[in-house]
């Protein structure tokens, strides 16, 4: 700057000089007077010293004062420099959206926050405070535009506040906004500075949390928190007990708070049970358990006790959850069924056992009456009234043999809970059947229908359904319509791993409304036929599930009725 001014000086002296010299040799021209033109001279050359000193100085001084302004200005960008790059690091390291809204201009900037954190491009975000009101939830917006001018009326300096704000993509995310108010030297606010954080998901965890107290709280289970850290071989301190906690024990919440668990064992609680607690949390694994606890009144109950480690984000052990759920009517009842089996099981066995008697037993006097009755035959009878006795007592033996029979039938059935199975076909079962049925077939002459095409074979035992199919195929002959000729359907079908029969005819059906629950008794009859003794669907159903199969019939009075048998086809 100084040498500037040098500069400018040097530059007017010599100017002036030059100037003072043309002047001079003018002024020679006109005046013939020798020594005036030299006095002259010299007194310009003085003046041009002089003024030059005097320029100098004042040049010297207008130089530092624009110095000190310069340097001034320079000091004052320095620090404005260094106050934007301070905001620009300071927006950067934070995911903040930072706004600045000058109030008297309605003028709204945004930081790249917006852009990054709710996805509009610079081009889309307004620059005036309409364009954010109009971003806030409808549910929000009123309350926090009351809240955020009454903040400005009041004049305080910070202000805060929740609401929504809606994103690009028409989405909403819950924001912490928080600003300060700037007022000139009247106190009249003209600007305010804020940043927008986003609280989604502490919003959504703060909602999740609270889900999680309403369970914990409105539970019927007992919840019980300790500490982590177990103390003496006990289990850790409580910390926490929902109100399912004090129905169930009796204890009131700050009863227990800081004691043991242990204070709840009982001398009948399960010895076995606790140890392995103990060290479930000894090696802070989940752990289950059933054990008898105390009330606060001292009485015993049941109780299915669950442990589970909780480990906090640096994957440490921080605190144990215990569920509890009082079982006393569970075990009363499971005491009770137990009690229920013995007894079943000790009849089951008894009746077996008199099955055994009653068809092994009278057997060897029941054959020796039915000798003695064939013997009798062969004698001539003169008393009609003796005759008609020896025929009743005759009948009457035939159809208790005939009883015993069957019993002998079911009993071999129910003695084999497993028999042998093989792979059979099908269409041999049938043949086998039809054959033991040739009279029956010849004398009414049934549309019969076979189709096997989708399952040809089964893996089943091959005299059970042989007995099945005859028993079936029976009832349908002996039931059949007397108004039109009978028709008998019978197909397979696979579905998955199970094979399906389905046995259907034209008969004169059964009325399910009313026998729905008799159709597969012992001895049940739903026709006055002379010959129908009611075992056929028993001795099938018995079979059926003795092969692990199920059966199940739909029919209709003077109509029909189709059986549907399914079995397993495994090896």
């Amino acid at each position: 700057m100084k040498s500037k001014t040098n500069q400018v000086i040097i530059i007017y002296i010599l100017i002036s000089i030059f100037v003072a010299v043309v002047s001079h040799k003018l002024l020679l021209q006109y005046i013939s007077n020798e020594k005036l033109p030299l006095y002259t001279f010299t007194t310009d050359l003085l003046f041009i010293l002089f003024t030059g000193i005097i320029f100098k100085l004042v040049l010297s001084k207008n130089d530092n004062r624009n110095i000190a302004t310069f340097e001034k200005i320079k000091k004052s960008n320095t620090e404005i420099k260094e106050s934007n790059e301070k905001y620009d690091i300071v927006a950067k390291a934070t995911s903040d959206t930072i706004w600045d809204w000058k109030i008297q201009d309605d003028n709204f900037s945004w930081n790249k926050g917006i852009e990054n954190v709710f996805g509009y491009k610079p081009e889309e975000v307004g620059n005036n405070s309409t364009w954010w009101f109009d971003k806030i939830h409808p549910e929000d917006s009123i309350k926090m535009s009351i809240k955020l001018y009454s903040f400005i009326e009041q004049k305080t300096e910070k202000w805060q506040d929740q609401y929504r704000f809606r994103c690009s993509d028409n989405s909403y995310k819950y924001v912490l906004d928080r600003g300060f108010l700037l007022k000139d030297e009247n106190g009249k606010a003209i600007r305010m500075i804020g940043a927008i954080q986003d609280i989604t998901k502490q919003k959504e965890e703060e909602q999740r949390l609270k889900l999680l107290e309403t369970v914990i709280t409105q539970s019927k289970d007992s919840i019980i928190i300790t500490e982590a850290d177990s103390f003496d071989a006990k289990i850790p301190n409580i910390i926490y007990v929902n109100p399912a906690f004090s129905i169930m024990s009796g204890y009131e919440s700050d009863e227990i708070i800081g004691k043991s668990p242990d204070l709840f064992n009982s001398p009948n609680s399960n010895v076995n049970a606790l140890e392995k607690l103990l060290k479930a949390i000894k090696n802070k694994e989940e752990c289950l358990i059933e054990t008898i606890s105390y009330t606060k009144n001292k009485d015993e109950y049941w109780v299915r006790l669950s442990m589970i480690p909780i480990y906090n984000s640096d994957n440490e052990l921080s605190h144990w959850i215990s569920i509890q759920r009082d079982i006393t009517e569970e075990k009363k009842q499971e005491k009770e069924k137990e009690q229920l089996i013995r007894e079943l099981t000790q009849n089951n066995k008894d009746l077996k056992q008199f099955s055994y008697i009653t068809s092994h037993n009278l057997r060897a006097p029941l054959s020796n009456l039915t000798g003695l009755l064939n013997l009798i035959e062969d004698i001539p009878i003169e008393n009609q009234e003796l005759k008609e006795i020896l025929s009743g007592f005759n009948k009457s033996t035939h159809l208790l043999n005939d009883t015993i029979n069957d019993l002998v039938k079911v009993i071999i059935i129910k003695d084999n809970p497993s028999i042998k199975k093989e792979a059979v076909l099908i269409k041999e079962i049938f043949e086998n059947v039809f054959s033991q049925l040739n009279f029956q077939i010849e004398l009414y002459r049934p549309i019969i229908k076979l189709d096997f095409e989708k399952v040809s074979i089964i893996n089943i035992n091959k005299a059970y359904l042989e007995s099945i199919v005859l028993n079936l195929l029976t009832n349908s002959i002996k039931y059949k319509s007397e108004n039109r000729k009978l028709k008998i359907t019978i197909t397979t079908d696979q579905i998955d791993d199970t094979v399906v029969l389905t046995f259907k005819d034209n008969g004169i059906g059964i009325d399910l409304v009313r026998n729905k629950d008799k159709v597969f008794g012992l001895y049940q009859r739903f026709h006055n036929y002379p010959d129908s003794k009611g075992l056929g669907l028993y001795l099938v159903k018995s079979q059926v599930e003795t092969m692990d199969g199920t059966i199940d019939i739909e029919s209709e009075v003077n109509q029909g009725t189709t059986f549907t048998l399914t079995f397993k086809n495994k090896q």
